[in-house]
């Protein structure tokens, strides 16, 4: 019996095979045959989906990276009636998601970023992009709760959301360094007395 081929469930393979090495090795260290060797697929498979190492690279980032930071850490927000309370809760909600083993090898993003924006234009526009689109959805929610009274009018929103995404990545970074995912939780604990100071 002839094995029906899915195209997309193989791109897919790829990709998942592709992020896993990223984020253990970063993006210079990904080794295509370990790719190959993940997914039981020849090269000629691969580069029908991606031309090159960069353009695999590229659509990790878009279509996993971002993709799940965005149902991590953007889209659950809406479910708030207050900003502040949605911020603490999806911070919590987003690290009690991943392993101790996670958060040893840092937050996806935050690798990407220090590794590749100072070599790679086309990462560093897709990651400048991205964190402006993440600033935006967070001042976004900062404006609605100013405009329900929730929040102190006078605040900067654009420069409270740019702050918020640097606390969290950096919560990241200190428990990567630490190797220790409480780290992350502790950086959490200051980040919420913050965020209590916006509130009206």
């Amino acid at each position: 019996m002839a094995t029906l081929r899915n195209p997309e469930n193989t791109r897919l393979r790829i990709l998942n095979a592709a992020f896993e090495e990223i984020h253990k090795h970063g993006f210079q260290g990904m080794r295509i045959d370990a790719v190959l060797k993940k997914t039981n697929l020849k090269k000629g498979a691969l580069y029908h989906h991606f031309p090159s190492k960069q353009a695999l690279g590229y659509a990790v980032f878009e279509e996993i990276i971002e993709k799940t930071i965005i149902e991590l850490w953007i889209n659950p927000l809406k479910n708030y009636d207050n900003p502040i309370e949605g911020f603490k809760a999806v911070f919590i909600e987003a690290g009690q998601s991943w392993d101790d083993e996670f958060f040893k090898q840092g937050c996806p993003l935050n690798n990407l970023s220090q590794e590749m924006t100072p070599i790679d234009e086309g990462f560093r526009q897709r990651i400048q992009a991205f964190f402006n689109l993440w600033r935006d959805a967070i001042a976004n929610e900062l404006s609605r709760g100013q405009q329900q009274g929730l929040i102190k009018k006078e605040i900067d929103v654009t420069e409270v959301a740019r702050f918020i995404i640097t606390a969290s990545e950096g919560a990241h970074a200190q428990a990567k360094i630490a190797q220790n995912k409480q780290e992350y939780f502790s950086c959490g604990k200051q980040l919420a007395i913050y965020l209590d100071t916006l509130l009206a």
